[in-house]
Formats: structure tokens, sequence, C-alpha cells
């Protein structure tokens, strides 16, 4: 008879979310016994056919920092020029038209992940640093664990079946969601949108779509092609990713009653459609097109989750196994960091001995309060990005509310302390509020707005407050140097409203403000001057 091997902790999936966990635990608790199944045979493709290639500010300061992946990241991927926004829908020149972006790099960096590569070395890593990581491990069976009992898993490796069991249950299976499934944890949401992704195997520089100097001369480096390119129109956004094997990922995001699936569902579909809202990317693909890797594409990708944590049974879900917003500001990564970061504090606590149910409860409110905030910033608004004026308005408040308070709590190691988030919970809730009414405002701006489209750089680097924004993430901060960069980010997001509100209402006096402005305290009074906070009108 097989014998059962025992485990601290058993992590069923070895992609990125699984493999970061197990990275991060035996660092934080050298001593513990972690065992990764993967499904898939290791070495991995390049260009793997993954989305999650481009990381923002949260994802990247967890694989640099807190993994201490920092020299790791700057030598194997790409440094991020980024987003970058043109609205071409229809246009042949990619001059003519809005730019949005930064003219030179923010200080707080973040990367272009080939997840292929950046995979098969974390596998790597965590096996240097103690972690039985066993790749081409298939899970046939598992058993929960109830009221303190342990987990039990049977999987096929090197064609014979192992028994294993394990105190804690870590899911990280992604979309096949196993736990997830056993327990009809599955949730949807209101957001309805379909993707198309595929790589090619030839870098897209969209600097040779144009021989316009001034144009060219806009960037400093003038490496546009190191940008996370968002290609956009009414109901989609295209990606252009570039990634360190060379490579070059394509995606069509498309909202699906304005840009149905069956319209772009296979590569020759996806190029007639480019060939109609995207004509220079399809000039440019038509000569790459024998570097076609792969295709794929994604239903109604967006989806919560009833529950991850427990604290009583000691499981957990992360990544997709878990929940998934929406590719636009690629936040998959960063709800990876923050599910492993709230992960291993509780498996913290019951090495310590300490009150799981209580903590994992409220953790999880907290992790899908964070979910909750940012899903309307993709419900209804896709309608929105072929808009050259409203959309960058969009991004401004988007960027501002996600640096402002959602990457101020991860980067300054807040999002476990429950003192903390009890405190800051009216402030929280209030700003939550705030971006409910602006997600609203923004679309009734789009419903009348004139959709100037003129050929100009609106530079986010040249608005000094912005740029000090993302400079001032990587700060040190103390108690007190925490609570007073909350409350000033807090007044600047009531101040980015006033002067939104007033821009918009300026031009069209029908809009009603009066939601955010009843929202917002003294120091996010209208009439705050909308020129020093946003990008000038066009002409």
């Amino acid at each position: 008879m097989a014998t059962t091997e025992k485990h601290d902790v058993v992590i069923l999936g070895g992609g990125l979310a699984g493999l970061t966990l197990s990275l991060q635990l035996k660092q934080r608790f050298p001593h513990l016994d972690v065992l990764v199944l993967e499904r898939r045979a290791h070495p991995v493709p390049e260009a793997a056919h993954k989305v999650g290639e481009s990381s923002v500010e949260i994802a990247a300061h967890y694989f640099g920092r807190v993994l201490g992946l920092e020299e790791y990241l700057r030598k194997s991927q790409l440094k991020k020029f980024g987003f970058r926004f043109f609205f071409s829908d229809g246009e042949s020149d990619i001059a003519s038209v809005t730019e949005l972006g930064a003219s030179t790099f923010l200080a707080t960096p973040s990367y272009q992940l080939d997840r292929g590569i950046f995979e098969n070395d974390l596998g790597g890593f965590v096996r240097n640093c103690g972690v039985r990581f066993l790749d081409n491990a298939m899970v046939r069976e598992f058993t929960l664990g109830k009221d303190g009992a342990a987990h039990h898993v049977g999987y096929e490796h090197a064609g014979a079946m192992h028994q294993v069991e394990s105190r804690w249950l870590i899911d990280a299976t992604g979309r096949a969601g196993l736990l997830k499934r056993r327990l009809d944890l599955s949730q949807a949401n209101e957001h309805d949108a379909n993707a198309v992704w595929f790589r090619i195997s030839e870098r897209i520089d969209v600097n040779e779509w144009s021989a316009d100097e001034p144009w060219l001369a806009r960037c400093d480096p003038p490496n546009r092609w190191l940008s996370t390119i968002h290609l956009v129109g009414e109901g989609y956004w295209v990606w252009l990713i570039p990634l360190a094997s060379g490579s070059h990922s394509v995606g069509i995001v498309a909202d699906a009653a304005l840009h149905p699936l069956d319209s772009i569902n296979t590569f020759d579909k996806a190029m007639l459609w480019m060939q109609r809202h995207q004509p220079r990317l399809f000039d440019d693909l038509v000569a790459k097109r024998d570097k076609l890797q792969d295709f794929a594409f994604f239903k109604h990708f967006s989806y919560g989750c009833k529950q991850v944590f427990s604290g009583a049974d000691r499981w957990a879900l992360t990544g997709e196994a878990g929940l998934f917003l929406d590719p636009f500001y690629s936040p998959g990564g960063d709800f990876i960091a923050i599910a492993n970061t709230y992960i291993t504090e509780l498996i913290g606590h019951d090495l310590a001995g300490g009150p799981l149910a209580m903590v994992a409860g409220m953790y999880q409110r907290i992790y899908f309060s964070l979910y909750e905030s940012m899903l309307p910033l993709y419900v209804g608004q896709y309608k929105l990005f072929g808009d050259a004026e409203v959309l960058p308005i969009k991004v401004l408040w988007d960027y501002t509310f996600y640096w402002g308070v959602m990457c101020q709590l991860f980067f300054q190691d807040k999002l476990t302390d429950v003192i903390t988030m009890g405190r800051l919970h009216k402030a929280l809730a209030q700003s939550q509020q705030i971006n409910l009414a602006m997600q609203k405002f923004l679309r009734a701006w789009g419903e009348v707005s004139k959709c100037r489209n003129p050929a100009q750089m609106l530079d986010q680097a040249s608005l000094g407050w912005f740029a000090e924004l993302n400079r001032g993430l990587t700060d040190k901060l103390d108690k007190d140097g925490f609570q007073a960069r909350m409350d000033e980010t807090l007044a600047q997001l009531g101040s980015l409203a006033a002067a939104i509100v007033e821009r918009a209402t300026g031009e069209h006096p029908a809009l009603d403000g009066s939601e955010i402005l009843g929202l917002l305290d003294a120091d996010g009074e209208a009439g705050v001057g909308a020129n020093s906070m946003l990008f000038a009108k066009a002409a």
C-alpha cells in the first residue's frame, strides 16, 4: 500500500499565482513544507499563451521588492514605458490622432512579462529555496478536510498515483478553479466583455508607422514599443505588448454588445475586423502573418467569487481561480499579489496559533472591497473608449484612485493591518462612493461629448502632481507619515473630482455633477481650477 506524504501546504497549480505564493511562503517561513503540483511540463514555451503579460505598480512592487526579484526583472524582462493610448479607430495615420501617455518614464517601475520565461525561472527559484515543485503532475482527486482534519490530494506523476495530505490547500489552478467548482463559489458580475489574443514572433513598433518627425520626437526615450499600447475605439481596445523573447502579444478586448465575439473569434475574422477598425495595425500584421504563433479567445472573461479564504478549514483561492476583472489596467497581477499576501499572513497566524476564522473574514472583506471598488471602472464604460476627450480624463481619474488609494495600502503594508484598515474604513468607503459617482458621471459625459480627436499628445508626465503621485509610491512612511499621505491623496481625489465636474459642466451645463459634489468635503469644493489638474482642452 502506497504511503501518504504529509506537507504543511499543498498548492494546486504552478503558474504565476502558485509559484509566487510558494516563493513568498518559503521566504517568510523557511521551515514550511510546501508542495506545488503543476499539470504542464516544464520548461513551458517562451511567449506562453497567457493573459497577464503587462504588470502595473502593485504587481511590480510585489515581484520586485516583496519577492526580491527586482534585479532579475531588470535583466530578464522588459521595463514598461507605461500605458499609451492612440484614438486611432479607422485611421491609417497614427500621428494624426490624440495620443495619451507619458513622454518619459515615470519614477516607479513596472514591467512587461514574458510569462513563459518568467514561470520557467520562477520554477527554478522556488526549487532552489526548498519548495517541492512537481511539473507534469495531474491532480486526479482531492478531499477537503473539515473541523481541523487534513486535506487529501491524489495526483498522477511519472505514470504513478501518489497520495498526499496537508494542513493547508491552496487553489491556484486558474480558470479551472478546482476548489471553486467543488464548493460552488462561482459568481457572475455585470461586466460583459470578450477577448481574443495571439502572439507574433517579431517586434511590432508603432514608431515605424509614421515618418512625422515632431511626432517621433514626442517621447524621450523614443521607445514607444516598450509601452502597453492601446489602440482604442468605441466599445473596444486593442493591446500591443512586447515580450522579452522577441515576440509581441496582440489582443482585442471588446464590449459583447458592440463587437460580438463571433466577429473576431478566429485569426482571419480578427484581421478583417482590424482592417476596418485599426488599418495601420492590419497592414503591419499582413506583413508578419507567417509569424503567427497562436490564437485563443475568452468569452465573458470577468467574474467574481463567493469566498476566497477559509480560516476555519484552512483553504484559499488565488489568482484567476478566485476572481478576474478585465485586462484593461492589468489588475490580474495585483490581485495575485494581494491574495498571496493575505494567504501568507493567514498561514503565519496559523503557525502562531492565532484566531484564523476571524482574521480570514476580515481579509476577505477587504479583498472583496478592492474588487468592488475596481469593477465600476469597467462596467458599462467601454463605449467611452473611442472618446479622445472623456477617456483621457477617465484614465487620469482611475490612475489617481489606484495610485492614491490601492497602491498606498499595498506599498505601505497596510492591507493586513486590520487596525489601520478599520481606522480608514470611513474614508475608504467615501472614496469608493465618489468613484462610483464619478464612473456614472463619466458615462453621462460620454453621451454628450463632442469627441474631439486632434493630433496632440496628452502628456501625463507634464502634470507635476500626477508624476509626483507616482514617484511617492516608494516612499517609506511611518504611522504618522502614512496617515498624512492618505489624507493628502484622498483630498487630491476630491479636488480632481471637482475639477472634472467643472470641466465637463462648463461645456455641457445640463450635466449633473451634484452627486459627486455632494460627497466632497471642503478640500474638494468646486472651483479649484480644472486647468491646474487636467490636460488642456482640445481646440
